[in-house]
């Protein structure tokens, strides 16, 4: 058992294990497309489904980067053998932002459980219904299934919660501001103190001038 292993190192907690996989499709005129997909095996997120033509190892690069910066780094990408992830300039680059690289046996997809499982789902509810006229089409509609996956649609291993369920959480009731004059130092100072109940929460002093944040 080698450290790709489902169960050598399971996910603990959000962006401890992330996982891809490539995809293959077609559009209705015969023309094949990829299919990459990128998951958090903790909390079940599609973080992206890129859909292009050709994805090159650049183009995995370029979609970890913009993933990296909106979501952060996570500690270990799980993966196949594929030419695509195993090439020295993503394994170069990955290992300069510390990211350790998980490779399953060959022959083994179920030691890429989550992501292989997750593409099933992919292909039954999706891939297998449409019939996608263009590449473009098709990258809209994977958009929207993906979003659907996170925002809505309830997951069994979440307690039937979607992934990111603060997408759809209604907004937070804000809290009464009681104003309390700390200075005389000029007309217009003084200082906004947030409560709720027996919470209190950081003081924003204020002047004509300029805000500043008091904890």
């Amino acid at each position: 058992m080698n450290d790709g292993s489902c169960v050598r190192r399971r996910p603990e907690y959000k962006n401890h294990v992330w996982s891809y996989d490539f995809m293959t499709s077609r559009t209705c005129d015969g023309r094949a497309f990829r299919i990459l997909t990128v998951l958090d095996e903790y909390t079940r997120e599609p973080l992206a489904i890129l859909v292009e033509q050709h994805i090159s190892s650049e183009d995995v690069i370029d979609q970890l980067f913009h993933l990296f910066i909106f979501r952060g780094i996570p500690e270990y990408l799980r993966s196949d053998n594929g030419p695509e992830f195993t090439a020295k300039v993503i394994r170069e680059w990955l290992n300069r932002l510390g990211v350790t690289t998980l490779f399953i046996e060959l022959g083994s997809p179920w030691e890429n459980g989550y992501v292989k499982s997750f593409n099933g789902k992919l292909r039954d509810e999706l891939i297998n219904r449409e019939v996608f006229t263009t590449l473009l089409e098709a990258k809209i509609l994977t958009e929207n299934w993906r979003r659907d996956c996170n925002e809505v649609r309830p997951h069994s291993s979440l307690g039937y919660r979607p992934p990111a369920p603060e997408a759809i959480q209604p907004p937070l009731t804000p809290a009464p501001l009681t104003q309390k004059v700390v200075s005389s130092r000029g007309a217009g100072q003084g200082e906004f103190r947030a409560s709720s109940g027996h919470q209190h929460y950081p003081a924003i002093r204020f002047s004509p001038v300029r805000l500043t944040l008091v904890q």
